[in-house]
């Protein structure tokens, strides 16, 4: 974490004097509770580490219950993330991955988007309507990280596509190896600092890097 901190730093702002933005969207339903204290627990030190990186903005967005779907502002300090994340419990409800989709997508048309960083285990919308945003995300250059936590199948395609069509990455992890999705994060929020560049240096010596590297076009 130390070389790849101090390698990031060393890039400063890469995307043409500007900061990245990168939108880290969360399941909140009630099917991620067991997990949820863990998760939010390495999801904030990696992003409060990502924040220290030249050049990256992060907004929270997550959505659980009966259509509730909230976004916080785009900030640069991590404590400021890592507050709103404390106070998230998970309560019962249906995915609004497509709610998600859309809200990148207007967040875009002021300034651009270049991650999107999603966690979660479920999928219970229209695949192709998830799709279609999907590919407007994907021609206005944001690039979608999908992180899958547990196996479910109908999860798993739908990430993989959606990932697919922005020109991201897919990768699942286990709860019980959090390193894994620490990996992840650190290489979503290397593309988001620096851009490819940023992803491929780190790649050189993080696995996590690798598995999303591999998948980028």
């Amino acid at each position: 974490m130390d070389a790849f901190l101090q390698s990031a730093r060393s890039l400063g702002p890469t995307r043409n004097g500007k900061r990245g933005r990168l939108v880290f969207a969360l399941d909140a339903t009630m099917s991620r509770q067991p997990t949820w204290d863990l998760a939010c627990s390495l999801q904030g030190e990696m992003f409060s580490e990502a924040a220290r990186v030249g050049g990256l903005d992060v907004q929270l967005v997550y959505f659980r219950g009966f259509s509730e779907c909230r976004a916080s502002r785009f900030v640069a300090d991590p404590r400021a993330l890592t507050g709103l994340m404390q106070r998230i419990d998970c309560r019962g409800g249906h995915t609004q991955i497509q709610r998600v989709l859309e809200h990148v997508r207007s967040e875009g048309r002021d300034a651009p988007v270049h991650a999107l960083v999603f966690v979660g285990d479920a999928m219970e919308e229209r695949l192709d309507d998830l799709c279609a945003v999907a590919g407007e995300l994907g021609l206005r250059g944001v690039k979608a990280f999908m992180f899958h936590e547990g196996g479910d199948p109908a999860a798993g395609r739908a990430f993989q596509e959606i990932a697919r069509l922005t020109g991201g990455a897919y990768a699942r992890f286990d709860a019980s190896a959090p390193g894994q999705l620490a990996a992840l994060l650190r290489a979503a929020a290397a593309y988001a600092a620096g851009g490819r560049a940023a992803l491929e240096d780190l790649a050189r010596r993080d696995t996590g890097a690798q598995r999303l590297l591999g998948q980028m076009r």
